[in-house]
């Protein structure tokens, strides 16, 4: 059976207006993940809804997100990740206009479910796209950078949409980033050669065997101890702008200004993370530290003006940085997971961060509506640490020679 290469050969050219397009698509991608949380309040006053309802909404997006993070692989595997990675984003936009145009808040929710879904189908067969444009030993930029461009584009969906919809209503300010993003796909479809993402012309037989990487316990040690903050780096870039606005009286664009740097700042934490993580055997060490850092930041956001609730977040975001730098490192070291499963382990922690943070999200809105902001914070900040617990079970690094392959490190999601 012919075993079919994990590159193309395509014109330098090629390669990079591909490079370039699949970049604006992952800022755009993440953007479509921010620009409700600025919305919320307007969403509330026109639907009748209050913050429990707000963390439903955000939670919505995360459990379409979580629940086809492993589907994804598998389709990406079969019908190549071209299609699948272009279907999910135009999806995503397509979300976000109808989202625009949604007539009840329960329609909302819908709408903000098939966009999470959007997200997962474009996640990981993106980043195995962009691999895959260029050979051995000169993917760590390419997709390093594709993998950072998250934090640009979500930091760029908390400003922009606090700058939109003062101006568009928050229904406009959806609507402008659902467009932008159709608009991206379509560049997309022209300028990504369809030989860089074509499915597999012969696969081997499907084996009998559940992969190791479902049943790995580092792969369920991490997918659980980061739930909590996972939940963290969404319910704060959600809730950070409506906090600033109810609670610290700031402008909207002032709160927006804030929230931003709770998700940019993460830009530098992964050149931190993965380096260190390379470099260390035994990661719990390092992941506690700065887990516990980020929970501490965030019970102090009560207490803190607007310096220190701006330094907050670059503390906050600098650190959940280095723990997603590290934890995709580390699964291309792990010698019981074979090396075409990894895109699998990474996927099923991916699920289940991004299907816990759904909880810890919805529970956070929650809080808000029963007892108030400052002890929401308080909450979130006990999940964070409590969800690290499992982090014990994670299994010492086996020692590599090398280093990992070309291309680890993506960022969340």
């Amino acid at each position: 059976m012919e075993r079919v290469r994990d590159t193309m050969e395509l014109p330098r050219g090629a390669v990079l207006r591909a490079t370039g397009i699949l970049i604006a698509l992952r800022v755009g991608y993440a953007y479509n993940w921010f620009d409700v949380g600025p919305g919320l309040p307007a969403i509330g006053n026109e639907f009748g809804v209050g913050p429990a309802d707000w963390g439903l909404l955000i939670a919505a997006f995360l459990v379409g997100a979580g629940l086809l993070q492993v589907p994804a692989g598998l389709l990406a595997r079969r019908y190549g990740p071209r299609a699948v990675s272009l279907w999910g984003v135009g999806l995503l936009a397509a979300s976000g206009v109808g989202s625009a145009l949604a007539p009840s808040f329960a329609v909302l929710l819908a709408t903000r479910l098939i966009a999470g879904v959007g997200a997962a189908l474009f996640f990981s067969p993106a980043i195995g796209l962009v691999g895959s444009l260029y050979p051995p030993g000169q993917r760590g930029l390419p997709v390093g950078t594709f993998s950072s461009a998250f934090s640009g584009g979500a930091g760029l969906g908390i400003l922009g949409s606090s700058l939109l919809i003062p101006l568009l209503g928050w229904r406009g300010s959806l609507a402008v980033g659902g467009v932008v993003l159709g608009v991206l796909v379509l560049l997309s479809l022209a300028l990504v050669p369809r030989a860089a993402g074509a499915p597999p012309r012969s696969v081997a037989p499907a084996s009998r065997r559940l992969p190791r990487a479902l049943t790995y316990r580092g792969v369920w040690a991490i997918g659980l101890a980061f739930v909590g903050t996972e939940g963290a780096t969404f319910a704060t870039g959600q809730f950070i702008v409506p906090f600033g606005e109810a609670v610290q009286g700031w402008s909207i664009t002032l709160a927006g200004i804030v929230g931003m740097m709770f998700v940019l700042p993460s830009l530098l934490g992964g050149p931190l993370g993965g380096p260190i993580a390379e470099r260390r055997r035994n990661h719990r060490t390092q992941f506690a530290v700065a887990t516990v850092l980020g929970a501490a930041v965030i019970a102090l956001i009560p207490f803190a003006g607007l310096a220190g609730t701006i330094l907050i977040g670059i503390v906050f975001s600098l650190a959940y940085g280095f723990v997603y730098a590290a934890m995709y490192v580390i699964p291309h070291f792990w010698k019981e997971v074979p090396r075409e499963e990894i895109p699998l382990a990474i996927g099923l922690f991916n699920s289940i961060q991004l299907s816990g943070g759904a909880v810890v999200s919805f529970l956070f809105g929650w809080v808000v509506s029963v007892r108030s902001y400052a002890f929401a914070w308080e909450v979130l900040a006990a999940v964070v640490v409590a969800t690290l617990v499992a982090i014990v079970a994670l299994p010492t690094t086996p020692a590599a020679a090398g280093g990992p392959p070309d291309g680890a490190g993506p960022t969340p999601s």
